[in-house]
């Protein structure tokens, strides 16, 4: 992993942190609510085992998952499209994504992420054709981006979703996610404790 890499990924932990801690005091819009350092590491390889291409994320932030993930695809010439809403976080990730050396193979849709998503299953190009993605936006809209990002995975593709027990306000719905995922006809799923709680998700036909 280069430096430039390490020493934005190192940064952002650290604000993280001191977020979760307490210990600055940051508007709830502008918090990181970032997954953790184990769930990048975890993405990484998933990424690198794949040899992937293509990669949807929905929830950037201010842009740690997205980095974690990018310095894995890059290697193969990937591209990430992330989506994200907040203008300030957006303007805050391509700064990370600019000092990290990554914003070639990191595309950002500005904006609702349902909206994006319908747009998105109506071309062509994006249909079947993520080998990952990543769920990390507001929980109660979980079951519906899963369900707008199915048709856009090959198969063999696998869906992370984060924040499946933490925090534990949102543990309840989440676990109502997972056991409509284990329903489900077309993947197969489990409940990883890594990080604040992962689902890892297969699509297999």
């Amino acid at each position: 992993m280069n430096e430039s890499i390490v020493k934005i990924l190192h940064e952002l932990e650290n604000q993280s942190n001191l977020e979760k801690t307490r210990k600055i005091d940051v508007p709830p819009q502008d918090r990181m609510l970032a997954i953790t350092k184990e769930t990048g590491e975890m993405l990484n390889m998933i990424l690198r085992m794949k040899n992937a291409k293509n990669m949807l994320e929905i929830g950037t932030s201010v842009g740690y998952s997205t980095i974690w993930c990018a310095e894995a695809i890059m290697e193969n010439s990937g591209k990430i499209i992330t989506i994200e809403q907040n203008p300030n976080k957006i303007r805050r990730a391509m700064e990370n994504f600019e000092k990290s050396g990554t914003s070639d193979h990191i595309a950002i849709k500005e904006g609702n992420a349902k909206k994006i998503l319908e747009a998105m299953n109506e071309k062509d190009e994006n249909r079947k054709g993520f080998d990952l993605v990543l769920i990390d936006a507001d929980k109660e809209n979980v079951k519906e981006y899963f369900d707008l990002v199915l048709p856009m995975v090959i198969v063999g593709g696998v869906i992370i979703t984060d924040n499946m027990l933490y925090p534990e306000k949102y543990r309840a719905g989440m676990k109502k996610f997972s056991e409509y995922l284990k329903q489900h006809p077309q993947v197969k799923t489990i409940t990883s404790s890594i990080g604040n709680g992962e689902e890892i998700t297969i699509k297999i036909k």
